[in-house]
């Protein structure tokens, strides 16, 4: 009988379970989305019972393909950042989960910002509305069930993989990895716990904080209701690091980029802390105690630029459709993209810019814009690839790529043309997933490493091709157009 190793990859906009066969080939998948709220400019919310409803009906799926009998363990992966909170005895959510996009909390990042040095010291982060612990803040000063909960000492917080766990586990796991831990800005990623002066600062009672756990350990077993036996998960992983595991990332000189919703550019810098003025320190997975960390650059607005593209300006009608509209011009002939629709990420840091489309003329059509949209997402990853390489002195040799905008082969080569390095794509689509699963199986003693490596076939690799030097060019103007969108918000909400 063939066993499984299975993955739940739990994204900003949808679930999706995996069954790896132990040759790493994908034996079953489903994917489902949920629904994404917007009660305000600037806001994101998500209802936490929609997430686990839709992990639970693709793992039933694919559990029902594979059987649960044949399951050796599971891995699980998630969208970071994303704050719940819940009462610890209904264990009903106080209120929806606040999304790692979410800008409510700008004003409280304000009125901290005398702190914001030793934030960084101690968690590596920036102090932004995109980490937890002002999403936190939020919540305690303006939902009064919060608020109360928290006061009684019958409150939970959670991100998401802590939220699924403690469901799955029915109750019993409240507990999260130590790369979901270093993203709320509350965890100190040199002594490796939950740092007594940060949450004295945020006001943030140590009480209703999950259990820190190894990325790759014994987190539970899944309850036998929900399958009709125990399955034991021994891997919970954020979703850029699993991406970065998936590709091998240990490996000297090599960084990936994930172009999903947004764009991750990530690279392991071993066991040495960097403190970045620009880029994110942070930890890349702890397996036993051996610990790795990474510098990060994230972008807000990856993808999510060719959705804003098919859907607001209606230009196409479908995300891959792009692709054929940018080729029919060989420039944006001028045009640039900044799309900082909810202010800038790595390596600005400013989240009062706004997005802005600069350089149009009588003669600009929608293939140009279709353009400057593939050399945004582009000049984002190069703004980023300049920094890791100023911060680090790594001579890198690769860019290895997944997500979905990596299906676009303009994108690709225009990235490779930027960055004047090998851009490799690999065979496995689902690399954050199968970064959870391979985690999870090499606890489970079915795979080591080297495993991880032979399974990562290579589907293509882009290689410069800019012999004019058209971007090196460009790239001087971007950062020109990227100044103009600064404090845009601040300015317009003086008028």
């Amino acid at each position: 009988m063939k066993k499984y190793v299975l993955a739940l990859d739990s994204g900003t906009t949808g679930n999706k379970a995996i069954a790896f066969d132990l040759e790493g080939n994908i034996a079953a998948y489903s994917y489902t989305e949920f629904p994404q709220i917007f009660p305000k400019s600037g806001w994101v919310e998500q209802a936490p019972f929609d997430i686990l409803n839709s992990a639970l009906k693709v793992l039933k799926d694919v559990i029902d393909k594979v059987g649960s009998e044949n399951i050796i363990s599971i891995g699980i992966t998630n969208q970071r950042e994303t704050t719940i909170i819940w009462d610890k005895n209904s264990g009903e959510p106080l209120y929806n989960a606040v999304v790692w996009q979410c800008r409510r909390s700008s004003e409280i990042c304000d009125r901290l910002v005398e702190n914001k040095k030793m934030i960084k010291e101690k968690t590596g982060l920036f102090l932004d509305p995109y980490f937890s612990a002002t999403k936190v803040i939020w919540l305690y000063e303006n939902v009064e069930n919060v608020k109360k909960a928290i006061d009684k000492g019958d409150a939970l917080f959670g991100t998401v993989d802590s939220w699924l766990l403690y469901n799955l586990t029915s109750n019993n796991a409240h507990l999260t990895d130590i790369t979901n831990a270093s993203r709320t800005m509350f965890f100190n990623i040199n002594k490796l716990e939950y740092d007594s002066e940060l949450l004295k600062l945020f006001g943030i009672p140590e009480n209703i904080l999950p259990e820190v756990k190894p990325s790759g350990d014994f987190f539970g077993v899944v309850d036998k209701k929900f399958f009709g036996c125990e399955i034991p998960i021994t891997a919970v992983i954020g979703d850029q690091q699993s991406a970065l595991f998936a590709h091998g990332g240990w490996r000297e000189g090599l960084i990936k980029n994930t172009y999903g919703t947004g764009l991750f550019l990530m690279t392991s810098t071993k066991n040495n802390i960097y403190q970045s003025e620009s880029l994110i320190s942070t930890i890349a997975w702890k397996i036993d105690d051996d610990i790795e960390y990474a510098l990060e650059g994230s972008v807000f607005i990856g993808g999510s630029l060719v959705q804003w593209i098919r859907d607001n300006l209606n230009l196409i009608e479908k995300s891959s459709d792009i692709e054929r509209l940018a080729a029919e011009v060989d420039s944006s002939e001028g045009v640039f993209i900044v799309p900082a629709f909810s202010g800038l990420g790595a390596p600005y840091w400013d989240h009062s810019a706004r997005g802005i489309i600069i350089g149009i003329t009588r003669g600009t059509k929608k293939e140009h814009l279709a353009r400057a949209a593939l050399e945004a997402i582009a000049y984002q990853v190069k703004d980023i690839y300049e920094e890791l390489k100023k911060d680090t002195e790594i001579d890198f040799k690769t860019l290895s790529v997944d997500g979905g905008a990596s299906e676009n082969r303009l994108l690709m080569q225009i990235q490779a043309d930027m960055l004047g390095i090998p851009v490799e794509k690999p065979s496995i689509k689902e690399s954050t997933a199968f970064g959870a699963a391979g985690l999870a199986g090499i606890i489970s003693g079915v795979w080591n490493k080297d495993d991880i490596l032979k399974f990562r076939a290579l589907d293509s690799v882009f290689r410069q091709n800019d012999r004019d030097g058209y971007y090196i060019k460009g790239y001087s103007i971007w950062k020109e157009a990227v100044k103009r969108s600064f404090g845009w918000n601040k300015l317009i909400s003086n008028c």
